[in-house]
């Protein structure tokens, strides 16, 4: 199942979702670059370039069961929700 993902505020929690996941998670840039983000490097990398200002430009996350990917819909429905962090600008 592809989720598209257009804004993260709480990093750290969304990774926190993607551990709880049975299966691989995977994040697929627009280039067409895959992550598994059930690695922690990948976690790594991915936060501090691809989510440093919560905007993510053309990605979505790839997941094999509609279980994972209730959880992620969930989680960023609920993170959609919230104020951008302090400091960063929606403009």
């Amino acid at each position: 199942m592809r989720i598209d993902v257009e804004r993260v505020n709480q990093v750290q929690k969304l990774f926190e979702v993607i551990d709880s996941c049975e299966k691989n998670v995977e994040l697929v840039t627009g280039e067409g670059d895959c992550l598994n983000m059930k690695s922690k490097l990948s976690q790594y990398l991915s936060m501090t370039r691809m989510f440093s200002n919560g905007d993510v430009p053309q990605m979505a996350f790839v997941t094999l069961n509609e279980r994972d990917a209730k959880r992620l819909r969930d989680f960023l429905a609920e993170d959609a929700k919230m104020a951008p962090p302090e400091g960063r600008s929606d403009t």
